[in-house]
């Protein structure tokens, strides 16, 4: 334990206080993140998330109450990867609609799927957890005003009603393809899934 003590003791030396709390809560949560996304909430605690960082549980509760505080941040912080990743894509593919629901097909797909603990974070095992439900249906939100700024933008003339109506039904079907396709009753043909997924979902969204 002194040896734990002096090796922390050197590690933060020098280092900012803000700084520190920052770097700890970042590797909460990416131990967190694997732990999560490999065994499921099962899998979390917070002997087992401060084993797999190397901290001790006291750094554990200067960022967090408790497990689930500590996924809401796994969550939150996954969700703005895939948001990030989708406004580029989306920006890359311009104005056509056609190519615009198709690049957010993919996007949300291959996101999840590349790394499978992702997907598991945000459509698999968030329907379980109150905190990540509720986190998920604040993003799912977040995602149709997104689908309905870009049709203001794109589709000026478009009747409001109309248009949300239709962000509402691209970002339902797009949370359930995603857990079809990651739970594998889609097949594995990503290319496949989204020609076809395009195609359905084509009147219903920008």
């Amino acid at each position: 334990m002194a040896n734990d003590t002096r090796t922390a003791a050197t590690r933060w030396a020098g280092v900012p206080l803000a700084a520190r709390r920052e770097e700890r809560r970042a590797r909460l949560v990416e131990a967190a993140f694997e732990l999560f996304g490999t065994q499921g909430e099962a899998g979390v605690s917070v002997r087992a998330v401060c084993r797999a960082c190397s901290l001790h549980a006291r750094y554990f509760y200067e960022s967090f109450t408790d497990t689930d505080q500590l996924l809401g941040a796994v969550y939150d912080t996954v969700a703005s990867e895939l948001t990030g990743r989708l406004l580029t894509a989306l920006k890359a593919a311009g104005d056509d609609p056609a190519e615009r629901i198709r690049t957010g097909i993919r996007g949300v797909l291959d996101f999840s799927s590349a790394d499978p603990r992702r997907g598991r974070v945000l459509f698999t095992e968030a329907r379980a957890n109150p905190v990540l439900a509720a986190r998920r249906q604040a993003a799912q939100t977040a995602l149709m005003d997104e689908v309905l700024r870009q049709e203001t933008r794109t589709r000026p003339a478009v009747d409001p009603r109309l248009a949300r109506v239709s962000a509402a039904m691209f970002t339902g079907a797009m949370v359930e393809l995603a857990q079809q396709w990651l739970t594998g009753g889609l097949g594995d043909d990503l290319d496949a899934v989204v020609d076809h997924a395009a195609l359905l979902l084509a009147p219903h969204a920008p």
